[in-house]
């Protein structure tokens, strides 16, 4: 990817708090009109990332840009277009849920008024209720109507429906994000950082795992359904004693085995064939389980 085609730019980032490193060159890119994924544990680093990203943190070494500007020195112009929902939204308690959104709305050029009352009457939010006197769910839902309404170029999200039950969540995420980013006449982009992977799988483009500060993988998701598989065998007896190079890990239970295969499925299923198994599956990971594999990609890097 060109630098010239991306909306996001982070060349060799750090960023340090008195001795812990939790950010330690750090590089990415993302294109416009993605949505992007950005995976890791508690405290590999991400909210930290983002913190950078917008000039809320000043990276201790390293280089950011969003739509090729410097948000430390055009903090204006890259603010102006781009919406920010952090994990834990705070409001103005004497303020109702339109006084917030009018507040929200006078500092934008644009504003989406038939998205509001669109958003606002789909998920049961009260316009003269106080913001003070919503459940933490209810800011969550506030925060998000907030950032979708000013149809931003981009959309930062920091763990942005973890306060969300499991229904409004899904609909957020399938039908409010997916029309935001596929509307427009130019590409709407979204970074997304969440342990809600599943939730996202349908519309994560590409992502990068973050561990210890650095990138760990970064692929297209496409490219890495095709490339990390789950491959289950069952034997009509013992099960046989094989060579299992390459695989990210083997489980095994009776006469049952479970191997995860990174980018070598196929001569791993052509060397099980020939033990003739009962029953043989192989299926793509999900995100989230690549996710989960990922550990021990590392360790096997390592």
């Amino acid at each position: 990817m060109k630098e010239s085609d991306s909306v996001i730019e982070v060349d060799n980032l750090t960023r340090s708090y008195g001795k812990l490193d939790a950010v330690n060159g750090l590089s990415l890119r993302v294109g416009a009109g993605k949505c992007y994924g950005f995976f890791g544990r508690n405290g590999a680093g991400k909210t930290t990332t983002i913190k950078c990203l917008l000039n809320l943190l000043r990276p201790g070494g390293g280089k950011v840009r969003l739509f090729g500007l410097d948000p430390a020195r055009d903090e204006v112009a890259v603010k102006s277009r781009l919406s920010y929902v952090p994990d834990a939204g705070a409001f103005y308690p004497w303020m109702t849920v339109s006084g917030v959104l009018e507040y929200l709305a006078s500092f934008r050029h644009h504003w989406n008024r038939e998205i509001e009352a669109d958003l606002l009457n789909r998920f049961q939010l009260d316009p003269a209720k106080k913001s003070g006197a919503l459940s933490k769910g209810q800011r969550t839902l506030l925060a998000l109507i907030g950032a979708i309404c000013p149809e931003p170029d981009l959309l930062v999200l920091d763990e942005p429906t973890s306060g969300l039950d499991p229904l409004v969540r899904g609909e957020f995420i399938e039908t409010v994000i997916g029309a935001y980013q596929s509307g427009g006449s130019t590409p709407r982009t979204v970074f997304v950082s969440t342990h809600l992977i599943s939730e996202f799988e349908g519309l994560i483009d590409e992502f990068t795992i973050i561990d210890g500060g650095k990138a760990s993988l970064t692929m297209e998701a496409d490219d890495a359904r095709d490339r990390f598989r789950k491959i289950r065998a069952r034997f009509p007896q013992a099960r046989p004693d094989l060579d299992w190079a390459g695989a990210l890990s083997v489980r095994k239970a009776g006469r049952e085995l479970e191997i995860l295969a990174n980018g070598n499925s196929e001569a791993l299923l052509e060397r099980l064939r020939a033990k003739s198994p009962e029953d043989l599956r192989c299926e793509s990971l999900t995100l989230e389980e690549i996710f989960v594999a990922s550990s021990a990609l590392s360790k096997a890097k390592a």
